[in-house]
């Protein structure tokens, strides 16, 4: 019978076919598609424009503007322990992912050994000392990656990795935020301080003038008490700003991880322009930028990276041991004489039973990234809450901050008006004295609207994922 000339061909492809996805390995780690966004397309009331620079994309010196605060911020970032910490944290997710990738590629040791043994009296004038000197390159256990264990070992370190950056990323947006914040927190203390301090002055004046239109039999002793309390509770205020000062410039120090450096510029009058505009964006983009959330996405594929790893384990694995060398019965004549060896040891381990172990891992992992996959969306709604309760603060603050100079104009005139008609006898101090306090009021939520204003500002910039760069 004729020999068929194309049925070695038959079967040379599948088995060519076999050996090249034996040679390149596998992957068994679950195509990622990336979860729909769980939030709306766009922020509530919010118009973005295409052509401004994403908040992410802008420079924290690009958004604070005033050089004493930038100063802060450069200091913070040098010496706060936290974003040390996390830096450090970083490097050693590193050097775990380089661990974890050397696993591709074998491991080659090289050793050398001499022993010296005596076995006994000497017999017949024969030594009974045996000596022995060795000399070997060994490789040790390299496992052949053919169902992608490795790689998706290497895949969910790296992937690990890549998430530790995310966090420290994340770890400067928010050193940023707070040490701008906190400096509002302090400049509001030292306002307030000053407004305190300039009320005292006002009302000792008027507790004087009281006293001496009492002495002369103008005005009875209750409006000179309550002149006397307003003047006690006026030196109340500034013992309380003096506190809060303080505490603001301690807590904005622990930020700074350093003193406060005795050189920086100037402070800028309290509700200047200190801050950029900076444009909403989509949310779309925020989950394209915001360290926090890419973190979360990078938690999601080293579990779906993982899932892999679990599949593996139903596979054969087989690894080579393997070693070449020299033998001498001396350490003189190791390289002249010695006798050459080598050893070469494969390994194959096929799962058969292990109760339903690698089933169960396998269900977990699968469970793992389902969590994943609810922690990042989580991340983003609540991302997409914070830009959105930003830009409701900034925009609120805003229109606050305005009427609050209003107020405190319309409080002047009526403070003005009252004394001058309390002077005049036409009116009671207790006129005057509820004028004062609610001028004072007024300049007080003045001095709180403009750094919550500012604080929003810093808020919606941060939210948006601003300030790693």
């Amino acid at each position: 019978m004729p020999s068929n000339p194309y049925r070695h061909r038959v079967f040379r492809g599948p088995l060519l076919a076999f050996g090249a996805f034996l040679a390149a390995g596998c992957s068994l780690i679950p195509p990622y598609e990336r979860p729909t966004l769980p939030v709306a397309g766009q922020y509530p009331g919010s118009s973005p424009s295409a052509s401004q620079t994403p908040a992410a994309d802008t420079a924290w010196r690009d958004f604070i503007v005033a050089p004493r605060l930038q100063e802060l911020v450069s200091v913070a970032l040098a010496n706060n322990r936290d974003l040390r910490v996390a830096a450090l944290r970083v490097e050693q997710s590193r050097a775990q992912y380089r661990r974890t990738r050397s696993g591709l590629v074998p491991s080659l040791d090289l050793g050398l050994s001499y022993s010296r043994q005596h076995r006994g009296e000497t017999v017949a004038g024969v030594d009974a000392t045996t000596t022995a000197a060795n000399l070997s390159a060994a490789s040790t256990a390299y496992e052949l990656d053919f169902f992608g264990k490795v790689r998706s070992t290497r895949e969910e370190a790296l992937q690990g990795y890549l998430q530790t950056e995310e966090a420290q990323r994340s770890a400067q947006i928010s050193l940023v935020a707070e040490v701008a914040t906190q400096y509002f927190a302090l400049r509001e203390a030292e306002e307030q301080l000053a407004l305190a301090r300039q009320t005292l002055e006002l009302v000792e004046e008027s507790y004087r003038l009281n006293t001496a239109s009492f002495d002369a039999g103008e005005i009875d002793a209750l409006d000179l008490r309550t002149s006397e309390g307003q003047m006690q509770n006026a030196k109340i205020s500034v013992v309380t700003y003096e506190r809060e000062r303080a505490q603001a410039e301690n807590q904005l120090v622990l930020l700074l991880g350093a003193p406060l450096p005795a050189d920086l510029p100037a402070a800028e009058p309290f509700g200047a322009h200190v801050l950029a505009d900076i444009p909403a964006g989509l949310p779309a983009e925020l989950a394209e930028r915001r360290p926090d959330i890419l973190a979360a996405e990078h938690a999601l594929l080293a579990a779906n990276a993982n899932i892999g790893v679990a599949r593996a384990a139903f596979f054969p694995s087989i690894s080579l041991t393997g070693s070449i060398g020299r033998t001498s019965d001396a350490l003189g004549t190791l390289l002249g004489s010695g006798t050459n060896t080598w050893s070469f040891v494969p390994q194959l381990s096929l799962p058969l039973f292990n109760a339903g172990s690698n089933r169960a891992n396998l269900d977990s992992a699968r469970a793992a990234k389902e969590i994943e996959v609810a922690n990042y969306e989580q991340t983003i709604q609540t991302a997409f809450r914070e830009v959105a309760d930003a830009l409701v603060a900034a925009d609120t603050y805003a229109l606050e901050t305005d009427a609050q100079r209003a107020a405190i104009e319309a409080q002047m005139q009526r403070f003005t008006l009252a004394d001058a008609r309390y002077r005049q006898g036409e009116t009671s101090y207790l006129t005057v004295l509820q004028a004062q306090q609610d001028l004072y009021s007024a300049q007080q939520g003045r001095l709180r609207a403009e750094r919550n204003r500012a604080s929003s500002q810093i808020a919606l910039y941060s939210a948006l994922g601003g300030g790693w760069k």
